[in-house]
């Protein structure tokens, strides 16, 4: 089997718009394997859910892309109609956060996981369809009797399990999730985070694993790729990244949680002063410098690239490895 799922290469995504062109997504590179969880970390508007819907061509016609996506080895981009739709679901398939909104209400929940079966295997006989209903149903850790609920009959956890058994219907080797525990509780969102965790392990797929929440990263990810105004300015080993972060962008995600046990963290929260910069307006040198408390004069004058440090890590940042 492929051992590498899912290659980005210079990907940029930018929207068309009567307002000015949106540069959403800034040459980003990133790979997938096999087994393997790469979470993407960063504030609303850095280009994290544009990154993960490109990867299945969902992107807007407003949107122009440039650069190659390959999932299996195809380029998506490239990818003929006919040959897209085969790709979705059974090749790769996406987890949308909030699945009240993504489930249809007017139809069980049983009847919308089997959709995607009857699409890629209509030979498949409706005994059979049922089978594999209940068996989804009950790998995301809900009873097969679930099936003739609707949508609203279940809890935010249960619905959102319910959007991972659709994910899984055709036997996917990629799953993308973005940010699928945004509006859970924190139990529920541990359950469902352990679900997926022991999918990748029990199936062998891989996940790309959308979130703005750094510490969920690193207790899921292998990798975390951190995202900042359409660009990945820091990527490396999940617990590298969250305890000992090399771009100070990074260093402010990672000290918005505080550690248990650790006073200075309870006592003095850290946080991050100011707003992600307008995309339509972006200054010549470092996106990060008007909130960056290590910036320097020459970080106004060129936007620093993704340069690899020891251990393979990445950073977009001149200031790495000084004082």
């Amino acid at each position: 089997m492929t051992a590498r799922l899912l290659e980005i290469e210079d990907l940029s995504v930018t929207y068309r718009t009567g307002e000015g062109d949106v540069p959403a997504v800034r040459g980003v590179s990133l790979t997938v394997d096999r087994g393997e969880i790469v979470g993407v970390a960063g504030e609303s508007g850095c280009g994290k859910s544009t990154l993960a819907s490109t990867v299945l061509r969902l992107q807007p016609p407003s949107a122009e892309v440039s650069g190659a996506v390959r999932v299996l080895g195809d380029d998506v981009m490239t990818m003929r109609w006919g040959d897209l739709r085969t790709l979705r679901w059974a090749g790769a398939s996406i987890v949308f956060q909030g699945a009240l909104h993504s489930l249809n209400p007017v139809h069980r929940v049983g009847r919308q996981i089997a959709e995607p079966i009857e699409l890629h295997e209509p030979d498949l006989a409706e005994g059979e369809v049922t089978r594999r209903v209940g068996d989804l149903l009950e790998q995301v850790g809900l009873p097969a009797a679930r099936a003739a609920a609707y949508p609203h009959q279940l809890s935010g956890g249960q619905r959102q399990r319910v959007m991972i058994a659709m994910a899984l219907a055709c036997k996917p080797d990629l799953v993308i999730a973005d940010e699928p525990t945004t509006a859970l509780d924190v139990m529920v969102q541990s359950q469902v985070l352990d679900v997926l965790s022991g999918l990748v392990a029990e199936l062998g797929v891989g996940m790309l694993f959308i979130s703005h929440d750094l510490s969920v990263l690193a207790d899921l990810c292998d990798r975390i790729a951190v995202m900042y105004a359409g660009r990945v300015v820091e990527l490396g080993a999940a617990d590298e990244v969250f305890t000992r972060p090399l771009h100070p962008y990074a260093a402010a995600l990672s000290a918005a949680f505080p550690r248990i046990g650790d006073p200075a963290a309870r006592y003095a929260p850290a946080g991050l002063g100011g707003d992600p910069p307008d995309l339509r307006l972006l200054p010549d040198g470092c996106p990060f410098t008007p909130r960056c408390p290590r910036a320097v004069e020459e970080c106004s004058h060129a936007e620093p690239p993704l340069a690899t440090y020891d251990a393979g890590r990445q950073a977009a940042c001149i200031r790495v490895g000084q004082a």
